[in-house]
């Protein structure tokens, strides 16, 4: 099981913290926030409710019934705030009370936050408490807990989101994997740790895609609209958005003529997309030279639903009629590696981001991005205070990193307006040798290869 080393630190020593604390904690369904808990309670005293989808008095009645039954006692009135007047560690020991996808209750009862709020003011159960709200809604906890709360949020001592991991925790969790094959996996699940879980890193690539994603009795054979479905609803329309955006149909105008849809519905089912963090708007780094880059251009943010849209669902009919192995040799092997430069330049971002963090890097990274302009792209560009740049140039696909891309990539910096004394230059595979010869003249382009990521 992959282990969030940095989260669990930081809800550790908010435990250690004297006084109550109330904290909130969320993700995405999938990032495993279920097995985060447990980890995280073992060896202390805690209460854990489940809420369910269940009208304000059956949600009542099922808490009730749980603390009756942990508690060993016999309540007289069903009230959150009885509730947790009765809870208790036992002992001095600070007690951890955890109401789990909250939000199934807080839509349906107000008394439920003010039973909270009184808790944690040591009005309620007197000892010391560490109160966790934790959800998998990420869209109505970043836009709707606030409003309902109001000032409540105030007394909200910690948020922990428990995001998609990191390559390097993907490295981490396949020893038996290349780097290689590290890119791959990550551009298929992203760093969902549920998925990351489930695949067998004993086994290749193709035989995992095979078995999890192409077979009918695969565990992500329909993750991808479980997943979009688990909050939205419509999925005929969202499908739609969604198959036009992995086509390459990545501007408001193109969906429009593409999907049939009115252009006022379109934004309205994108917002719900970006707020359910399933696409997002690619916003070009900021350079002076606006006039040359792309406006208005939309990408699938989920990464594995990008890769069951840009391979799987538009030849649903020949997934069913193939054997697992020939729809892999016929759709998806001829392609990947395109599909994989997007995350390969990821993880170039990241790798920059892990020298930025021990000062092994010629500027002091503050911002960096990408830039998509009208007729090239720049794959990174990081930025310290100073508006000194670095510039990233990513190959993945090609089998080798050539001087010509280079060339390309300064026409295309002149574009956006960019001037750099630093490029740091990742290929997958290899470099022709009049890039090996410049670099040794010119010590502002440094080479990195795939083993050194």
């Amino acid at each position: 099981m992959v282990v969030r080393h940095t989260e669990l630190k930081k809800m550790e020593q908010l435990y250690e913290e004297n006084g109550n604390q109330l904290v909130l904690l969320y993700g995405r369904e999938g990032c495993d926030k279920e097995a985060f808990i447990k980890l995280f309670c073992k060896e202390k005293k805690y209460f854990y409710y489940r809420a369910r989808k269940a009208s304000a008095q059956e949600q009542c009645m099922q808490l009730g019934h749980e603390i009756e039954k942990q508690y060993e006692l016999s309540l007289s009135k069903y009230s959150y705030t009885e509730f947790f007047n009765r809870i208790r560690s036992g002992n001095a020991t600070k007690l951890v009370v955890i109401i789990d996808e909250f939000q199934f209750i807080a839509k349906r009862d107000e008394e439920f936050f003010k039973a909270v709020l009184k808790l944690k003011a040591k009005r309620l159960y007197p000892g010391p408490v560490m109160i966790i709200l934790a959800s998998s809604s990420i869209a109505w906890v970043e836009q709707e807990l606030g409003e309902r709360l109001g000032d409540g949020m105030k007394k909200i001592n910690e948020t922990v989101k428990l995001d998609d991991l990191k390559f390097i925790d993907m490295v981490r969790s396949y020893p038996e994997y290349s780097v290689s094959d590290c890119v791959k996996a990550y551009g298929i699940l992203g760093g969902v740790s549920s998925y990351m879980n489930r695949w067998n890193s004993k086994k290749d690539i193709r035989s995992n895609i095979c078995k999890h994603i192409l077979s009918p009795n695969g565990y992500l054979f329909a993750e991808a609209e479980r997943f979009i479905g688990s909050e939205l609803r419509e999925l005929a329309i969202y499908d739609t958005i969604l198959a036009a955006l992995a086509a390459g149909h990545r501007k408001l105008n193109d969906l429009f003529n593409v999907t049939g849809f009115s252009r006022a519905k379109i934004s309205v089912y994108m917002k719900n997309l970006a707020a359910f963090e399933v696409i997002e708007k690619v916003s070009s780094f900021e350079t002076g030279g606006w006039e040359n880059a792309q406006k208005g251009i939309y990408q699938i943010r989920s990464t594995y639903v990008n890769f069951w849209f840009r391979f799987v669902y538009p030849h649903l009919s020949d997934l069913y009629m193939l054997t697992t192995e020939e729809f892999y040799d016929q759709y998806i092997a001829p392609e990947l590696d395109d599909y994989m430069n997007r995350y390969f330049i990821q993880v170039c971002m990241e790798y920059l981001e892990l020298l930025n963090m021990v000062d092994k890097l010629p500027i002091k990274m503050r911002k960096a991005g990408t830039w998509v302009g009208k007729t090239g792209n720049i794959d990174i560009i990081a930025q310290d205070s100073a508006r000194n740049n670095l510039i990233g140039l990513c190959n993945w696909s090609k089998p080798q990193l050539t001087y010509e891309m280079c060339e390309k990539l300064f026409d295309t910096m002149k574009k956006a307006k960019l001037k750099s004394d630093h490029y740091y230059l990742f290929s997958a595979k290899s470099f022709d040798q009049q890039l090996l010869e410049a670099a040794k003249e010119d010590k502002r382009l440094v080479l990195v290869d795939m083993t050194q990521l």
